[in-house]
């Protein structure tokens, strides 16, 4: 029996919502650790964390200052930045409601419940209170999210770009974030604010007590490295989304009759080959040249799915949507 490849913009809006999502729960993550650990830092190292954060995210310094409440502002409820929490729950959202038929209820209400939120929350109201309660139910919106569509959505071809879109936006995050940390990050005057530093970037991947599992509590810049680059167990180290991203790209080949998902797949698994083999010492005399590799083997991938799956040639789209 010929499978059915499933809509393109069905599977556009699944994707998206899924990277939306994911990019909300990431910037949360990475206010919420930055407003703590800058406590206690002096200004001029609070402000080059802070800038650093805003280089991760690919943000501009906002207009007014790079101060603590001007950039949680910006990245949390600014609208006008199309990478802010509350834009991308938003998009999200919208991504969502287009493919209601295709979604459980379940996620529906969760993703709706999630964007009531943030919409009926005031910066004033968040600074003033305990901004980490509101970044913490912002990443546990997400993180129930993401549970909801595993127990309540059949894990089919819609699922599957799910997966990928949320694993690319991942690896990219994550390979960004260890970009802007180990290639600009100054050297100090004290070892123990070196130590500070590595922890913060380890909390800021949710990875301190995993790492510390693994490596104990001696923290040196070449095991953060290994572990968030290549342990292939850790959910938030980018060789862990390389595999997720290679299994999510043969599942949508094998549950859909485009021929043209065979590159996807070869693309898919040279990334994943590339963190399988990778050794950390090798790694580490060209950290900003391998995360860019690893970068722009998940825009290829990223651009492929949309050639083969999203925007494919007109002649193709009648072959596999005339029989809907």
């Amino acid at each position: 029996m010929t499978k059915t490849p499933m809509l393109s913009r069905v599977a556009d809006s699944l994707f998206w919502m899924a990277r939306y999502l994911e990019r909300a729960e990431h910037t949360a993550r990475l206010l919420d650790v930055h407003l703590h650990s800058a406590l206690d830092l002096t200004p001029t190292a609070a402000e080059r964390r802070w800038r650093r954060l805003l280089l991760a995210l690919h943000s501009q310094p906002p207009a007014a200052g790079v101060t603590p409440y001007a950039i949680t502002q910006a990245l949390t409820f600014d609208m006008s930045n199309s990478d802010s929490i509350a834009a991308c729950i938003t998009t999200a959202r919208d991504n969502a409601r287009q493919v209601r038929e295709r979604i459980s209820s379940e996620m529906w209400e969760q993703v709706n419940r999630l964007y009531l939120q943030i919409r009926h929350t005031s910066m004033e109201e968040m600074w003033s209170g305990e901004p980490h309660l509101f970044f913490r139910s912002v990443k546990e919106g997400v993180h129930l999210f993401q549970g909801i569509t595993d127990a309540t959505l059949s894990h089919d071809e819609g699922w599957w770009f799910i997966q990928i879109g949320r694993y690319l936006e991942r690896a990219m995050a994550t390979a960004a974030l260890l970009d802007v940390h180990f290639c600009s990050l100054e050297g100090s005057d004290a070892e123990m604010l070196d130590y500070f530093e590595w922890v913060a970037l380890l909390k800021s991947c949710t990875a301190f007590e995993a790492y510390c599992k693994v490596y104990t509590a001696s923290i040196r810049p070449e095991d953060v490295a290994e572990f968030l680059l290549l342990n292939a167990e850790f959910p938030r180290s980018i060789r862990f989304a390389a595999d997720m991203i290679q299994e999510a790209a043969q599942s949508i080949g094998r549950s859909s009759a485009r021929r043209a998902t065979a590159r996807v797949e070869r693309l898919a698994g040279r990334l994943r080959a590339v963190l399988d083999y990778g050794q950390v010492d090798e790694i580490m005399t060209d950290m900003h040249t391998f995360l860019m590799s690893i970068r722009r083997m998940c825009v290829q991938v990223h651009d492929e799915i949309y050639r083969a799956c999203i925007s494919y040639p007109a002649d193709e789209a009648l072959k596999g949507e005339g029989a809907l």
